[in-house]
């Protein structure tokens, strides 16, 4: 900051005591660039992602430590979807010059919190004022020693499956837009989905079990909403998809905070965005093997929802006696 409170040199001070000793940085926080040592071999991964307040966060609901967590996590998110290792972080943010310092220090602690669980190192960034709003870009590079998964490469007869249930994140927003009260809703199934919603869980460790199974041939992170994502997937892969809607797992709190907010927890599974499960492809013959060892190594039993179709076939949404059933489509940017 370079006005009001927040002292940008004690900011850089902090950062610097955190990450002065990590392995594979030959210089971090202090000069123009960091200098980084990737392994031998290993390509590099590099996602970033801008968060501006009141178009994907607001103030009145996310806390400067809500910030600081997903910040950090859609980035984890998008190298995880790779299969990737994340390793190294810049994080620059603008705030107005009435932000007190304790906020600023509560976003980046809760940013260290989740890169210290996945051996991330934070090697540099910048901040500043902002004219109104927090405004966050953070930039997150990774490591994969093998081929990454992409978006291009699903084939005619794969099978599509998610790694748990959706909705959960947008049942949360649902709630928190709302004000409702705990009156009319269960306190384990609040604290749930606001959790989803405030501070996912990116699947980084199912992402690399993934890329090293072998069979899984494309993969996503669900950011957009599923009907986006599949889409996505279809289009830079020339192909089309059949998903049986019934089939695709719901998350149960979400359907409960739907039934009390009269919202439709379907929709929001299918079109709500932000749950941050990985979306994947595989070859048929590799499902039961993938199936069962990512939940023997993660904990996570993926679900089959459809499978990739022709590309004249477009993507289709069917219900139990196969008719096409419509879905609106997730977050898109310009979209108009």
């Amino acid at each position: 900051m370079t006005k009001g409170p927040v002292r940008e040199l004690a900011i850089i001070r902090a950062i610097r005591q955190r990450a002065g000793r990590a392995p594979r940085v030959r210089v971090g926080i202090g000069d123009d660039c960091a200098v980084l040592e990737p392994r031998p071999g290993a390509l590099l991964l590099a996602t970033t992602d801008l968060l501006i307040e009141d178009i994907h966060f607001r103030r009145a609901y996310a806390s400067p430590t809500d910030i600081g967590w997903k910040a950090l996590a859609v980035n984890l998110s998008d190298i995880a979807s790779m299969g990737g290792e994340p390793r190294w972080a810049l994080v620059a943010l603008a705030c107005p010059p009435s932000t007190r310092t304790e906020e600023v220090e509560a976003f980046y602690e809760a940013a260290w919190a989740l890169a210290d669980r996945h051996e991330v190192t934070v090697v540099g960034g910048d901040t500043s004022s902002s004219p109104a709003g927090w405004i966050i870009n953070l930039t997150l590079l990774g490591e994969t020693t093998g081929a990454p998964l992409l978006r291009s490469t699903a084939r005619v007869g794969d099978i599509v499956a998610v790694t748990g249930p959706l909705g959960g994140s947008a049942a949360g927003l649902a709630l928190l837009s709302s004000g409702a009260t705990a009156a009319r809703l269960d306190s384990g199934d609040m604290d749930e989905v606001r959790r989803a919603h405030l501070r996912p869980e990116p699947r980084v460790r199912e992402g690399r079990w993934l890329a090293g199974a072998g069979g899984v041939t494309a993969m996503i992170d669900l950011s957009d909403g599923l009907v986006t994502d599949l889409g996505h997937v279809c289009e830079e892969s020339l192909v089309g998809a059949r998903v049986d809607a019934d089939r695709v797992p719901v998350s149960s709190a979400a359907r409960r905070v739907a039934a009390a907010l009269d919202g439709d927890a379907r929709a929001w599974a299918t079109g709500g965005g932000e749950d941050y499960e990985l979306l994947f492809t595989c070859e048929p013959r590799a499902w039961d093997r993938i199936r069962h060892g990512l939940e023997n190594a993660t904990g996570r039993l993926p679900q089959a929802i459809g499978e990739i179709a022709d590309r004249a076939a477009g993507v289709t949404f069917v219900d139990a006696a196969g008719r096409p059933v419509a879905l609106a489509r997730g977050f898109e940017h310009f979209a108009t």
